[in-house]
Formats: structure tokens, C-alpha cells, sequence
């Protein structure tokens, strides 16, 4: 199993040139069954009406809850692929940054089920959302 900063920098490092360092996501702290990662809320992440947009939030619950699945599998043999997302959006947020935490709800060898708790500077719930991700082989 690797380290807690092994798994910051790797996720880190794997964030280059994709979506997540689009988004400045920045993972930040990691455990034996989460991980957690910010990002900035700005313009870069708003809707039309100067909020965080809803697509940003999921995009960023999915970008943890996927990397969170590496630290249980073998990735030299093994895939992961995000195949269901739900979302309850329960706060707005306009700007700052807000911080997103994986906890893993279900560890089977083909499916990994992760809560993921999106919330402000202040701990005040964003969003609350579930992800359901499969574990492939890696194909050759």
C-alpha cells in the first residue's frame, strides 16, 4: 500500500494536462478509506448566474471518488471506470474554495461505492453525492 503523500502526489501528478487540473483541484489529504481534495470556486466553475455550477461539483465528486479507488486496487493490473453518479446540491457557493471528501461506503473486488461530501470553509454541506465505480482488468 503506498503512503498518504504517495497518494497526494500521484493523484496530483496524474492531474496534469486533464479536466482536474482544469479545474485546480488539488488533492490534499488522504486516509486508509478517504481522500480529500480542494478547488477553487471562481469564475472558471460558475453557472451564468455567478454560482458554482452543478456540473463543476459533480465533476470534481467524481475526479476523488475515481482516484480514491486507487488506493485499493493493483493499478499496474487494474482499471477503474466511474459508472454512476448522483448529486444533491444543498448550498450555493459563489466564491472561496470548497472541499471535497471521499469515504468508502462498499469495497467489493468489482465495485467500490464511495459518499462523497462537498462542503465550504465554514464545514457547511455544498453537495452531497454517491458514486459507484467498477474495477476492470487492465486490458493489454
Amino acid at each position: 500500500m503506498v503512503s498518504k503523500e504517495e497518494m497526494l502526489q500521484l493523484c496530483n501528478q496524474w492531474s496534469k494536462n486533464t479536466l482536474m487540473e482544469t479545474l485546480d483541484i488539488e488533492y490534499i489529504d488522504a486516509g486508509e478509506d478517504f481522500l480529500k481534495a480542494q478547488m477553487p470556486v471562481n469564475s472558471r466553475v460558475h453557472q451564468p448566474m455567478g454560482l458554482l455550477h452543478g456540473g463543476a461539483t459533480v465533476a470534481l465528486a467524481e475526479s476523488v471518488g475515481s482516484a480514491a479507488s486507487l488506493m485499493f486496487i493493483n493499478p499496474e493490473k487494474q482499471e477503474v471506470r466511474g459508472i454512476e453518479i448522483s448529486a444533491n446540491h444543498v448550498r450555493s457557493k459563489r466564491e472561496g474554495v470548497v472541499y471535497c471528501t471521499a469515504k468508502i461506503l462498499h469495497k467489493g473486488a468489482s465495485i467500490h461505492l464511495w459518499e462523497i461530501k462537498i462542503v465550504d470553509e465554514q464545514d457547511r454541506l455544498i453537495s452531497l453525492c454517491k458514486l459507484t465505480n467498477m474495477i476492470l482488468s487492465r486490458r493489454q
